[in-house]
């Protein structure tokens, strides 16, 4: 018996606008490592996916530091909540709702996602 390859290739979209907007491939995405994509606009967004298959995408601009790195940096979790870690000057984003678990002031936006 010879099986059919895969050719349904799914997508990974973000909610922009009232609308889905593609961004890539779902198999450009590794568990426990980020993936940075531009976004229509020019603003960069960060994406995540960790090792229970859950997806996550906020700024990729770290607010503390003005640079483009946020998909470069560490994912982990903090009393149940899943977080990135900023490269630079390791301040821990919320993946979920954006806001840093260092400094409460200072937030990131978050983009509802979907694998289509």
């Amino acid at each position: 018996m010879t099986l059919a390859p895969e050719t349904t290739a799914l997508k990974v979209q973000l909610h922009l606008d009232d609308s889905w907007f593609t961004v890539c491939d779902l198999s450009v995405l590794t568990p426990g490592r980020g993936v940075a994509a531009l976004l229509p606009d020019g603003r960069q967004v960060a994406l995540f996916m960790d090792r229970a298959g859950r997806m996550y995408a906020i700024d990729n601009r770290d607010p503390f530091s003005g640079a483009a790195v946020l998909s470069r940096g560490l994912i982990g979790t903090h009393q149940g909540r899943p977080f990135v870690a900023s490269p630079l000057l390791k301040q821990r984003f919320d993946l979920e709702k954006g806001q840093c678990l260092d400094d409460e002031t200072v937030s990131v936006t978050t983009y509802e996602v979907r694998a289509q």
